[in-house]
């Protein structure tokens, strides 16, 4: 079973950051909170983990759109083709948030993100994950979680969480209370903001 850090979102346990960054680099999955729903992530550049994570969402790696976790702008330039200013004005104005932004992909993805044309990323208003994005030094993959349940689409109680997901990750880090709304995903490969779907973030 998984191992729960209790993590204060308004002042992080370094310690605890320091061990859950540790435990990525060794190919762990966590699962975190977001500004928007609990979330499943990995490192983004460790193969096996990434396919961990495939198996846990019962997809082949390849077919996989597990988003990128940033915890700043500068990131993009690594993974995306040039952005026109105008999009890069928007994205400024949206991030940190509850947006996940599909772009343009070049050549510089990581291994698992092999062959994909665009790529969504995402820069949470949320302490946690980027703490742990900044110690770690790179993105982390990542992929909400979805309850089974009809009524709620995506859990709120990390102890819940840990209860039927703690056996699939290494650790869970307790939060608090999530939000049950996902992110909303705007495509920009256009120039022009597409809302593919609309979550918590407005327009």
């Amino acid at each position: 079973m998984a191992k729960i850090l209790k993590i204060y979102a308004e002042n992080p346990q370094e310690n605890y950051i320091d061990e859950v960054v540790k435990a990525l680099k060794s190919g762990s999955l966590i699962i975190y909170p977001s500004d928007t729903v609990y979330a499943l992530g990995c490192d983004i550049n460790n193969l096996k983990a990434m396919e961990k994570l495939a198996q846990i969402k019962k997809i082949k790696l390849e077919k996989a759109q597990f988003s990128i976790i940033c915890n700043n702008l500068s990131h993009l330039s690594e993974f995306t083709r040039p952005i026109e200013t105008s999009t890069f004005r928007f994205l400024k104005s949206k991030i940190p948030g509850p947006y996940t932004f599909i772009l343009e992909a070049n050549k510089n993805l990581p291994l698992a993100y092999k062959n994909h044309k665009t790529v969504g990323i995402r820069v949470p208003a949320h302490p946690i994950p980027q703490l742990i994005v900044e110690k770690l030094g790179h993105p982390i993959a990542s992929t909400s979680i979805k309850d089974d349940d009809e009524v709620i689409e995506y859990s709120t109680d990390p102890e819940l969480i840990a209860e039927k997901y703690g056996h699939l990750v290494d650790y869970v880090i307790d939060g608090g209370y999530g939000d049950n709304v996902a992110s909303t995903i705007l495509d920009l490969t256009s120039g022009e903001p597409e809302i593919i779907r609309q979550g918590k973030g407005e327009l």
